[in-house]
């Protein structure tokens, strides 16, 4: 807890979430089992499609790889310093750190509400427009949009961590959350924060908003054209194959609106609506997209019989 000439702290003291001490040990498991388990998920799915021609070929499937490539990244970035919590001990985290932790959430966040866009207009094209599908959703296209959302989301990313730090932080170094986010940070700034909040604001707003009303335009013709479907079996297998995707947008989407598109203010309900994007979803996208997708579930069921049909060879 040192300054830099008396002025300028060089670590922050993240506060964590409030919890009750005797469930210190619980918290601390259930974390930890979170953390592992999103990793191998996501890691799972990686190795499934990299491994299955049918899959790694295939536009929606080089979305959901990529799309567990950042959620393996969030995990790590937020889940582990969130475990420090239900440790004993001062958790602090060297300035630079902060600025590291802000950036790359906001950045794979970002980067993650554009892949939920690309991927709803994927089943928009599929089901709307399946004889042009393949003309107009290639693996080319596909990968220059994986591309596009990965500078997309470095750029804003740079944008919140270069406007939140390049303010004085001189006063308290205590954030009152289990990680440096932009909120957070910025009530310790010693300076006016008013240009910094109206920015992200209307930064975040425009990202969430349009990647929302894109999603959600996408759905509405979704839906519109399985209502055509005459049997009640196709209307099942589309409703099925979309319905995970609604699942986990509805997941990420409620919290960071109630996170960021709000007036200001300091409530304990910050923290557990952080939880959802930062810890629950992606523990959550592996197992909804491997559990609700058949063409998935038949790669691992090939993949896991591959080395015992090789070995009775």
């Amino acid at each position: 807890m040192e300054r830099v000439n008396n002025t300028l702290w060089t670590v922050f003291i993240l506060t964590g979430i409030p919890y009750p001490l005797r469930l210190r040990t619980l918290f601390f498991v259930f974390f930890l089992l979170i953390y592992i388990l999103t990793q191998l998920g996501n890691l799972l799915i990686l190795i499934t499609v990299w491994a299955d021609p049918r899959l790694h070929a295939r536009p929606m499937y080089i979305f959901l790889g990529v799309l567990s490539v950042v959620d393996m990244g969030i995990s790590s970035i937020i889940v582990p310093r969130l475990m420090m919590n239900f440790t004993l001990g001062v958790k602090s985290i060297p300035f630079g750190g902060c600025v590291a932790q802000l950036y790359f959430y906001h950045f794979l966040g970002s980067t993650q509400c554009f892949l939920y866009t690309l991927m709803a207009y994927d089943r928009y094209l599929a089901i709307c427009q399946p004889l042009r599908y393949p003309v107009l959703m290639t693996a080319k296209l596909s990968a220059l949009l994986v591309a596009g959302a990965w500078v997309a989301g470095s750029i804003h990313g740079a944008l919140q961590a270069i406007l939140t730090f390049r303010l004085p932080y001189c006063g308290p170094n205590q954030v009152d959350y289990f990680f440096c986010d932009i909120p957070a940070v910025l009530r310790l700034a010693c300076a006016d924060t008013t240009v910094n909040e109206m920015v992200t604001f209307v930064d975040i707003g425009v990202v969430v908003a349009s990647c929302f009303f894109l999603i959600l335009l996408s759905y509405i013709q979704i839906i519109q054209a399985i209502l055509r479907i005459h049997t009640a079996d196709g209307r099942r297998r589309a409703f099925s194959t979309c319905g995970a995707h609604v699942t986990v947008v509805t997941a990420y989407y409620v919290p960071c609106a109630f996170i960021y598109l709000r007036p200001e203010t300091n409530s304990p309900l910050d923290g557990a609506a952080a939880l959802f994007p930062t810890a629950i979803t992606p523990f959550l996208n592996p197992l909804i997209y491997t559990l609700r997708n058949q063409e998935v579930k038949l790669a691992l069921k090939t993949m896991l019989r591959s080395p015992r049909t090789m070995s009775e060879v």
